[in-house]
Formats: structure tokens, C-alpha cells, sequence
């Protein structure tokens, strides 16, 4: 296994990962508030999961999210 690559290669998911997943959280959240279902100062639990088939990873990281 080459470290460099196996690194480079987790780097890149994670951050897609990061990405997407904040662009939409805040499209959800910006949604609920145009429609009136948000006053704009809650706070919401959140759980992120990965999972890695082949070989039966399954990492859970639970958190809050904050509007205010």
C-alpha cells in the first residue's frame, strides 16, 4: 500500500464530503426558512455516517448545528 496515495485519497473524500454536505445542510435550512418552518434561531442534532464497504467500516459522528 502506498501511504501517499491511501492519505491523498481520504483527503479528497473527506473534503467532497464536507463540502456537499454543507451545501445542503444550508439549502435545507435556507428552504425551511423561506417557507416560515424556521424562526431562524434553533438548533438541530446532527449525525454524519461513513461507511466503507469491503470491509465493514461503519463511523458515526453525532453533533448539533446552531442557526444563532
Amino acid at each position: 500500500m502506498n501511504e501517499d496515495v491511501f492519505n491523498g485519497s481520504i483527503r479528497k473524500f473527506l473534503k467532497t464530503l464536507g463540502v456537499s454536505a454543507q451545501r445542503e445542510i444550508e439549502k435545507a435550512v435556507r428552504e425551511a426558512l423561506a417557507e416560515g418552518k424556521l424562526k431562524g434561531n434553533e438548533k438541530f442534532p446532527a449525525t454524519g455516517r461513513i461507511t466503507l464497504g469491503g470491509i465493514g467500516l461503519s463511523h458515526e459522528v453525532k453533533g448539533e448545528i446552531e442557526l444563532e
